[in-house]
C-alpha cells in the first residue's frame, strides 16, 4: 500500500529526529524551504541553514532565502562560493554539476563540524531521480543525507504538504543556477552570468513565471511556460522584451515555442549520446 503524503511527512520527521541535529543546504525554493520548515519542527536550534553567496545565484533567490529563513526563525549561516575558480568548471563539461555540488557539500561539511552539526542535508526529493543530476553523485561519495528522498516524498507531495503548512513556497516556480542556462562546453563567465540574471529579471519585473533565458552567444532563447506564449508574442509585450534583452547585450532574442522544460540543455546532449550508442 502507497503511504500518503501525511505518512510520509511523518516518518520525515522520524529520520529527522534520529538525525539529531543538521546543517540544511537553503536555497529558498520549494524544496528546500520544506526541509527546512520540518526540521526546525522536529530539531529547534539543532537545525541551522546555510546558503551560499554566488554569482551563479541571482540576487532575489538569495533575498527570497533570507526571508524565509527569518519567517522560520533558524539560524541562517551564509558563505561565499568563487565557482568560476573551481578546477574545471568554467569549462563548462557535463559533469558541471558534480563539480560545483561537491565543493558546495565540501565546505558544508566544514561548517557543520564547526558548528558542532551530526549531518549536512540536502533537499533532492524523488522525483529528481529520475532526472540528469550529476550533483546527486557528489552527495552519495560525502555522504550527504537526502531526508525527502529517505521518506520517498515527492515534488507534489512536497508542494502540498509546503501548502498546508503555510509555507510562502509552496507555489514557487521550478529554479536552476544560473549556469543551466548556458550549453555544455561553452564556457561559463561572469559576464554570461549577470547578463542572464539581468534578462530574467527584466521578464519577471513583466509578469512572466516558469522563465528562462538560455545564452547562445549572442542570440537569447527564452522559455516560458506554454500557457504563457501568446502573451509573450503579443505586442506591446513582445517589443518591451526585446528592447530589455537587448538592453542587457544580446543582439538576437527568440521564442522557445516548445515552451519552459526542466534540462532543455540536456536535450543536444542526450541526442549525441543517443547517435554514439546506434
Amino acid at each position: 500500500m502507497v503511504d500518503t503524503a501525511a505518512e510520509k511527512l511523518n516518518k520525515l520527521r522520524e529520520i529527522l529526529a534520529d538525525i539529531g541535529s543538521v546543517l540544511v543546504a537553503f536555497s529558498g525554493g520549494v524544496d528546500s524551504s520544506f526541509l527546512l520548515a520540518v526540521a526546525v519542527e522536529v530539531l529547534n536550534q539543532q537545525a541551522v541553514a546555510a546558503t551560499a553567496h554566488s554569482v551563479l545565484y541571482s540576487g532575489w533567490e538569495l533575498e527570497q532565502a533570507a526571508a524565509v529563513a527569518e519567517r522560520l526563525g533558524v539560524r541562517h549561516i551564509t558563505f561565499e562560493m568563487d565557482h568560476l575558480a573551481l578546477a574545471g568548471f568554467a569549462g563548462n563539461p557535463p559533469d558541471r554539476c558534480y563539480l560545483c555540488k561537491r565543493a558546495l557539500f565540501v565546505q558544508m561539511q566544514q561548517i557543520a563540524q564547526r558548528e558542532e552539526l551530526a549531518w549536512v542535508a540536502h533537499a533532492e526529493q524523488i522525483d529528481d531521480l529520475d532526472q540528469r543530476r550529476p550533483g546527486r553523485r557528489a552527495g552519495r561519495e560525502l555522504g550527504v543525507r537526502a531526508p525527502l528522498v529517505e521518506a520517498s516524498l515527492s515534488k507534489a507531495e512536497v508542494r502540498e504538504l509546503s501548502r498546508k503548512l503555510e509555507l510562502p513556497t509552496w507555489n514557487l516556480p521550478v529554479n536552476a543556477c544560473l549556469a543551466t542556462r548556458i550549453p555544455y562546453g561553452e564556457a561559463i563567465t561572469g559576464e554570461k552570468l549577470r547578463q542572464i540574471a539581468a534578462a530574467e529579471e527584466d521578464l519577471r519585473e513583466m509578469g512572466f513565471r516558469q522563465l528562462r533565458v538560455r545564452h547562445h552567444g549572442p542570440l537569447a532563447r527564452i522559455e516560458v511556460s506554454p500557457a504563457e506564449l501568446s502573451r509573450l508574442a503579443q505586442q506591446p509585450v513582445r517589443k518591451q522584451v526585446v528592447a530589455a534583452l537587448k538592453e542587457v547585450g544580446f543582439a538576437y532574442i527568440t521564442v522557445d515555442l516548445a515552451g519552459y522544460r526542466c534540462g532543455s540543455m540536456d536535450e543536444v546532449m542526450e541526442s549525441s549520446e543517443q547517435d554514439d550508442e546506434e
